[in-house]
């Protein structure tokens, strides 16, 4: 009769001190497309001041005023003018970049194997990259309203965020609702997040899974456009990508970023749970 064969590990070697998170967030942040990407981000607050310094006063020729013609009326203003033109697709590509580039791109490099066989486990190596990805992520929300407010504030002065149905909330109360905004943002880029992450897992090469991402996004919100779709919509994650405007009110309605919140959660708890079940069974040859 046969003897169940022994499996030996090397002396010291602990599975969850496999590739550390610091070691994966200094390889991300070496390569060259997360530099050029924050680059790209930081560079938007001052092509868009120019382009307010040659057009003018955006307010002097509006009946009518938007968030656009109050971008010039503080620090804060430019900033969430900043998130409002950004929100709904330049900062999708970021998130696809940074969580679909990670893991396909290791089997385009042919050295996921090698990882694999050092030997990280394959949730680790998942929950690594995914950790140093939505932190990229965040970090790229956070860097656009920042720069966009310090720019901002140097040409247009600090002072109350103007609501362009009237009234103005003061400094202070204006950059917590800002605070609030990015968080939204985040939470409603969960869904391209996720979905990025487990077309990374299906695939060996990574402009498939990062333009995947965006292409299914904005097939989205093609969808949401389409009104004779009707509370249908409600289902999709880009009928409440700006339900964060109801937060830079005077009075601040919550509730359609409570159901935003909850669609986006619902759509990546599911896909990143179909990410890590299906690289558990796959086989990987890269």
């Amino acid at each position: 009769m046969s003897t169940p064969a022994v499996v030996e590990t090397a002396t010291g070697y602990r599975a969850g001190r496999t590739l550390p998170l610091r070691v994966e967030l200094v390889r991300q942040l070496k390569r060259r497309r997360t530099l050029i990407m924050g680059a790209v981000l930081a560079v938007l607050p001052f092509v868009l001041l120019i382009a307010f310094a040659i057009g003018g006063d955006p307010g002097a020729r509006n009946n009518q005023v938007t968030l656009m013609d109050t971008a010039t009326a503080s620090g804060a203003n430019f900033a969430a003018v900043n998130l409002f033109l950004s929100a709904g697709f330049l900062l999708v590509i970021p998130v696809a970049l940074f969580c679909g580039d990670t893991v396909a791109s290791e089997a385009n490099w042919s050295s996921l194997r090698y990882l694999l066989a050092a030997p990280v486990p394959r949730a680790r190596l998942l929950w690594s990259k995914l950790a140093v990805g939505l932190g990229l992520s965040l970090a790229a929300m956070v860097l656009l309203p920042l720069v966009a407010l310090a720019v901002g504030t140097a040409a247009y002065g600090w002072g109350p965020l103007q609501i362009p149905t009237g009234g103005a909330l003061d400094a202070g109360t204006a950059a917590q609702r800002l605070l609030v905004v990015v968080a939204y943002v985040f939470v409603s880029q969960l869904v391209t997040a996720s979905l990025a992450f487990w077309l990374s897992t299906r695939t060996d090469a990574p402009l498939g899974a990062v333009g995947g991402a965006v292409g299914l996004t904005i097939v989205g919100n093609v969808l949401d456009a389409v009104t004779a779709l009707g509370h249908w919509r409600d289902f999709l994650p880009a009928h409440w990508q700006f339900a964060w405007a109801d937060a830079v009110q005077p009075h601040p309605e919550w509730s359609g970023m409570v159901q935003g919140t909850a669609v986006s959660v619902s759509y990546a708890l599911v896909l990143f749970a179909l990410a890590f079940r299906g690289f558990a069974r796959k086989d990987v040859v890269s």
